[in-house]
């Protein structure tokens, strides 16, 4: 930082992972905005992405990210910890790489945004830095001017009331003189120790406006802005701040406020020109039109340039309008004396027609706009009569329109062109670099929002969870609500899927809107075209009902509709435009964005909206494929579940099923019970090698199987042993399988009798009534390894009160580090489970299983319970 003193610092370390990437860009973004340093922020949290991205997943290290404060700037320091890294050879021709490369970007964006930046490596990491300077703010000057005639001095009231207000570090009123009182109506008592904030109604545009917070901070500061009487109006003030410490060293500001048409009390004039002996030089024309000092935004520049074209022309209005980069369109940017809210960045053509701004190329002169209807859009229904107009002009370039206005018809003549001309051609170059200045900061903005919302939709593959988030990240950043259309397949309507507004109440009012009218057209061509459905459909429906409310017979709950229908109608009042949602050639919706009552979309904002279009409709279109194939996935595997459990007189049974992996509903462990014929049931508990869907294709084999064969009348052992050669008919796609197959014939007397064939299965507890716990099998070899099987069956008889239990090795092999559940602690477990269903005891091994280890199951599991129910007790 060389000699440069660090006021303030913060550090952070981030884990080698993707989503570490967005959590230390919100962290560089939060850190710089706490720090008062939004000037920068969008340059500093591109770079942080760039390179932590670097570090966390092309390194695959952590990456220690470190801010510094200084009283110029900050400084952003990130670190990783590859061992091992090539020091590049220093060269007069340095290539960075190409900026479409995944990587390689972060030090091209490096010398592309920052004042300074560096690498330093070392045999543990590698260390990247860059330095982002604040702009240079203008500061007040000091001026005299020459002895005038009386004649030519400012005009004022008989008292002029000059306001002296006094504001501490913490931006509270500390003192407030009796003018300040008589000019705002608030006593300094009713203000001593509040937010000066609280009271100042600030010209302010975001992102590209200087706030008061910040003009209370310069050393000096001039200009206008509001202050909110005790009436509730605001009062135009002409402000002149200084910044002075107390004799302890405490900073304050104390603010001049006199009303804005007595400005001439403190507006600084303009700077006189300097001069020798030797030479005199002339003032700059600019300053001389403007004022010094400039404004140093956009927005402020344009505002001051039409206030001082009224006042040099004597107009009641005046308006700028700036073109589009191909120049075909001029966008309105400033206006005075004209309703500035209902036609901020509308958009107007360039060449003559109607409806269009033909004189916009060359100066011109209308003496009255009646004869003319249309020349100047801008004024329609304005009640302007006169107005004359010139082009600003960069190097031949059309870049804007100035143009001033007045009520009454002749006022102006070629003369008054000449002068405005004069003006324009003054200020032109000034504006031009201001334009392109925000253009600048807009597009570093617009960057970063991508790149947060590309993190956000890859974050995703739920389809109503993708369709939440297009609209969240266009609600209130882009417009004022949106509204998402789907369409299912190219023979299918766009259907309304998902509607928001930044104002919560009026959602449902809107949705119920564009419920009725006819969606927009598919139509695949890109770019953002204007749909004017909503608002018409909104203006009529308001017409509709107030009409209704009016009449004498009306209901008195009808109030509530009509608020809430003109309330709606408010809303889609402004401008909505379409964009297409493209995806793999195939338009797969519609994002509609919409602003309120006669309000615009700046042309930066539509163009942000359409690479954000862009990269939503790819991921609807992938969270569309993915929910298809898990649809199919999850059809496709509960055909392989039996359709349910058969009731078997005098026996419970109940069956616990969870399947390992994200979802499956069906892997290598299986079930069945079936009946086979009267009298008799067919029961299986086995286990594929391996889990998900290549094991889930040797469980449908041997379910079915399973069941026709039984069911062709051939025993235990024959029916495994034809099941193990149709495994191995499978060839290289076959597996082996471990196998407890039985029947179930319940008996007379109460007992059921079992036949049991145990191949390579965990054996099949039995529990008595006195809670003694055993084998009810012996175990043989398993199927689908070796062709020829002797397998034999074993009878088992369960007597009242008994419990069969059955099990695949998801159970008995769950483990917690070095240990095991296994054979023994299953027993255990079902020792204590005497004189309980045969559903409670499934549910207490299932319990003793899941507590066993804190990690989930990550192998299938099959619970197969059989009990025989002790005869009621009389």
């Amino acid at each position: 930082m060389g000699s440069a003193v660090i006021t303030a610092r913060a550090a952070a370390t981030f884990e080698p992972v993707g989503r570490s990437v967005a959590t230390a860009r919100a962290f560089v973004r939060d850190t710089l905005q706490g720090w008062g340093y939004n000037d920068v922020v969008d340059d500093a949290v591109v770079l942080t992405s760039e390179l932590v991205t670097n570090a966390v997943v092309h390194a695959g290290t952590a990456a220690d990210v470190l801010c510094l404060r200084t009283e110029d700037g900050v400084r952003v320091e990130v670190s990783d910890h590859y061992p091992e890294r090539e020091v590049p050879l220093q060269s007069n021709g340095l290539d960075f790489g190409s900026p479409d490369r995944e990587n390689g970007r972060g030090l091209l964006l490096c010398a592309a945004l920052a004042a300074r930046w560096g690498v330093e490596y070392s045999p543990t990491r590698k260390h990247v830095w860059f330095q982002l300077d604040l702009p240079d703010r203008p500061v007040g000057i000091r001026s005299a001017g020459p002895v005038l005639p009386t004649s030519l001095l400012p005009v004022t009231d008989q008292r002029v009331r000059v306001a002296v207000v006094q504001i501490d570090s913490t931006g509270s009123i500390t003192a407030w003189n009796d003018d300040a009182a008589y000019v705002f109506g608030h006593s300094a008592e009713q203000v001593t120790g509040k937010q000066f904030t609280d009271f100042v109604a600030w010209p302010h545009t975001p992102g590209t406006n200087t706030g008061i917070a910040d003009a209370l901070q310069l050393s000096r500061w001039e200009g206008s802005y509001g202050i909110r009487g005790a009436d509730g109006r605001n009062i135009a003030v002409y402000a002149s701040h200084l910044r002075v410490r107390d004799t302890d060293g405490e900073p304050s500001t104390v603010c001049l406020l006199v009303r804005d048409d007595e400005r001439a009390v403190l507006q600084s004039p303009a700077r006189a020109p300097v001069s020798d002996a030797s030479e005199n030089r002339t003032a700059d024309p600019f300053e001389v039109f403007i004022g010094s000092p400039a404004p140093d935004d956009l927005d402020g520049l344009l505002q001051r340039t039409v206030e001082r074209a009224r006042d040099m022309l004597d107009a009641d209005a005046a308006f700028l309008l700036l073109a589009t980069d191909d120049e075909t369109e001029l966008e309105v940017r400033a206006t005075t004396g004209l309703p500035s809210a209902r036609q901020r960045f509308a958009r107007v053509p360039v060449e003559a027609g109607a409806g269009r701004y033909g004189s916009a190329r060359m100066p011109a002169v209308h003496e009255d706009l009646t004869a003319v209807p249309g020349a100047v859009p801008l004024l329609t229904d304005t009640g302007m009569r006169s107005v004359v107009t010139v082009p600003l002009k960069v190097e031949g370039r059309l870049t804007g329109s100035l143009g001033v206005a007045a009520e009454g018809p002749g006022r102006y003549s070629n003369e008054e062109a000449l002068r405005l001309q004069f003006a324009a051609d003054r200020i032109a170059l000034a504006v031009e670099s201001a334009r392109l200045g925000e253009l600048e900061r807009l597009r570093r903005g617009s960057l970063s929002f991508l790149v947060e919302a590309s993190d956000l939709l890859a974050g995703t593959l739920d389809r109503d969870q993708t369709l939440a988030l297009m609209a969240q990240m266009t609600v209130p950043t882009l417009a004022t609500w949106c509204a998402v259309y789907t369409i299912a397949d190219q023979s299918s309507d766009p259907y309304l899927s998902y509607v928001l507004h930044e104002d919560e109440d009026l959602i449902d009012g809107l949705k119920a809107l564009l419920s009725k009218i006819a969606p927009p057209d598919p139509v695949p061509t890109p770019g953002a075209r204007i749909w004017a459905a909503p608002s018409e459909a909104g203006h009529r429906a308001a017409l509709s009902t107030s009409t209704r409310s009016l009449r004498h017979d009306a209901p008195l709950s009808m109030s509530t509709a009509t608020r809430t229908t003109l309330a709606t109608a408010q809303a889609v009042g402004g401008e909505t435009v379409v964009l297409p949602l493209v995806a793999r050639n195939r338009v797969i919706g519609m994002l509609t964005l919409g602003k309120p009552s006669d309000d615009h979309f700046r042309q930066e904002i539509l163009e942000l909206a359409e690479d954000l279009s862009r990269r939503a409709a790819l991921a609807l279109d992938n969270a569309r494929l993915y929910s298809e194939r898990t649809a199919i996935s999850q059809s496709l595997q509960r055909s392989l579940l039996p359709p349910g459990l058969p009731d078997v007189p005098n026996v419970e049974i109940e069956v616990i099923y969870r399947a390992a992996g994200e979802g499956n509903e069906v892997g290598g462990d299986f079930y069945d019970v079936f009946p086979i014929r009267d009298g008799a049931y067919g029961f299986a508990v086995g286990d594929v090698c391996g889990t998900g869907p290549e094991a889930a294709a040797v469980t449908g084999l041997a379910r079915h199987a399973l069941r026709l064969l039984a069911r062709e009348g051939f025993g235990g052992p024959a029916v495994l042993e034809r099941l193990n050669a149709a495994i191995l008919d499978e060839g290289a796609r076959s597996r082996f399988l471990t196998l407890l197959y039985g029947e179930l014939w319940p008996q007379e007397d109460g007992s059921a009798l079992l036949k049991v064939v145990c191949a390579g299965h965990p054996l099949p507890l039995r529990l008595r009534q006195d809670g003694s716990v055993e084998a009810a099998a012996e175990p043989q070899p398993l199927l689908g390894v070796i062709e020829d099987l002797d397998l034999y069956e074993q009878e088992v008889t369960l007597n009242p009160g008994d419990v069969l239990l059955c099990v695949t090795d998801g159970v008995t092999e769950r483990r917690e580090g070095a240990r095991m559940l296994g054979d023994d602690g299953l027993a255990d477990v079902l020792s204590t489970c005497t004189g309980l269903t045969a559903g409670a005891v499934a549910a207490r091994i299932l319990r003793a299983v899941e507590r066993f280890a804190a990690e989930p199951a990550s192998d299938d599991m099959a619970i197969l319970a059989m009990r025989v129910p002790e005869p009621p007790h009389i």
